[in-house]
C-alpha cells in the first residue's frame, strides 16, 4: 500500500464532502432501514413510529459519533503535536484511564449501595472527574519550578494508567456478574446510551474545541523544531503547554464520559491525515476532526446492522477498523527504511 501525499485543501475537501453522506446514511440505516420518502414524511411534519425512530434515536446518536470522532482525533493530533511524536495518543496523559475508574466506581458502588442510581448520567459524571482528576495529577507530577517536562509527563501518563488499570481491575474482581458486565461494556466505547441533551452537549464541545484549537496551529509547527527553538521564535512554550494539556483533557474527558472508551480514533486518524497531507497543523487539526468524525460514524453505523438486530460496541468496531490499517502504515513505513 503506497501513501502518497495530496494537497490538504483537497483532502480537507475531500473529507468534508464525505461527511455528510455518512451523515445522512447513518440515519437512514438500521435494524430498520428508513427510505428516502419516509424521511422526506418526517421532516414535513409526519408523525408516527418513523419520525420517532429517527429523530429521537438515530439523530442524536449520530450527532454523538460525530462529535465523540472529532473531539477525539482533534486531541489526538494536539498530542502527537505536543510530544512531537506521530504514535502519541490522548491516554497518555491519564484521562482515559482516569476516567474508566470513574466509570467503574460509579456503577460498582451505585450498584452496591445506591442501584436506583445506576445509570448513564451518574456514570458519565463520574467518568468525566476521574479523567480530570488523573490529568491533574500527572500535570502535577510534570510540573516543577523549571516548567512542564514533556517527558516527565509521558512518564507520569503510563505510571498513573497502569495504578488506573490496577484499580479497575480490583473493581471488577469485587463486582457481581451483572455489575462486571456494565463495566466490561461501558469500556468497550458504545453509543447506544445517545440522548439529546447528551448529543447537544457534546456537539457544543466538538464546536468550541473544532473553532479555538486551530489558534495553536502556528505555535505548535514551531514546537516541532523543539522547545528551545520554538521560544527563541517568541513562543510561549510553557503557556501553550498548559493551556493544550487542559484543552484536551476536557475534550477526551467529555467524549470518554459521553460513550466510554472508543479506542484508536485518537492515534489512527491523525497519523493517516499527516502521511497524507504533512505535518502542518494548520490543515492537520481541520482534517483530523473530519476524518474522526468520519470514522466514529461508519463504525457506529457497522455496529448497529453487522448483526442485526444485536448491537456491537463501536469501540471494537474502531478497533478493527483501525488496527490492521494502522500495522499495515507502520509495515509500508519500515518498508522504506
Amino acid at each position: 500500500m503506497d501513501v502518497r501525499r495530496v494537497d490538504p485543501h483537497w483532502l480537507i475537501g475531500g473529507l468534508a464532502a464525505l461527511l455528510p453522506v455518512a451523515l445522512i446514511g447513518a440515519l437512514l440505516v438500521g435494524s430498520s432501514v428508513i427510505s428516502w420518502q419516509q424521511t422526506w414524511q418526517s421532516l414535513a411534519g409526519d408523525g408516527g413510529h418513523t419520525a420517532t425512530i429517527l429523530w429521537q434515536i438515530r439523530l442524536p446518536r449520530v450527532v454523538l459519533a460525530a462529535a465523540v470522532g472529532a473531539v477525539l482525533a482533534l486531541c489526538g493530533a494536539v498530542m502527537q503535536g505536543l510530544f512531537r511524536n506521530p504514535l502519541a495518543d490522548p491516554s497518555l496523559i491519564g484521562v482515559s484511564s482516569g476516567a474508566s475508574v470513574g466509570a467503574s466506581l460509579a456503577i460498582v458502588l451505585a450498584a452496591a449501595w445506591l442501584p436506583g442510581l445506576v445509570g448513564l448520567p451518574v456514570t458519565a459524571a463520574s467518568a468525566f472527574l476521574g479523567g480530570l482528576l488523573a490529568t491533574l495529577l500527572v500535570y502535577r507530577l510534570a510540573t516543577s519550578a523549571l516548567g512542564t517536562s514533556v517527558a516527565t509527563m509521558l512518564l507520569a501518563g503510563i505510571a498513573i494508567t497502569a495504578l488506573a488499570g490496577a484499580a479497575g481491575s480490583l473493581l471488577s474482581y469485587f463486582a457481581d456478574n451483572t455489575t462486571l458486565r456494565r463495566i466490561s461494556l461501558w469500556q468497550m466505547g458504545s453509543l447506544s446510551g445517545a440522548g439529546r441533551d447528551r448529543a447537544m452537549l457534546m456537539a457544543a464541545v466538538a464546536v468550541a474545541l473544532a473553532a479555538w484549537l486551530p489558534r495553536y496551529a502556528r505555535p505548535l509547527n514551531a514546537m516541532l523544531l523543539g522547545e528551545s527553538e520554538a521560544r527563541h521564535l517568541g513562543v510561549p512554550v510553557q503557556a501553550i503547554k498548559r493551556q493544550l494539556i487542559v484543552l484536551t483533557a476536557l475534550g477526551v474527558g467529555c467524549a470518554v464520559a459521553s460513550a466510554g472508551i472508543v479506542a484508536f480514533v485518537g492515534l489512527v486518524v491523525p497519523h493517516i491525515v499527516r502521511l497524507l497531507a504533512g505535518p502542518d497543523h494548520r490543515y492537520l487539526l481541520p482534517a483530523s476532526a473530519l476524518g474522526g468524525a468520519l470514522l466514529v460514524v461508519a463504525a457506529d453505523t457497522l455496529a448497529r446492522v453487522v448483526i442485526a438486530p444485536v448491537e456491537l460496541p463501536t469501540g471494537v468496531i474502531t478497533a478493527l477498523l483501525g488496527a490492521p490499517f494502522f500495522v499495515a502504515l507502520l509495515y509500508q513505513q519500515r518498508s522504506r527504511l
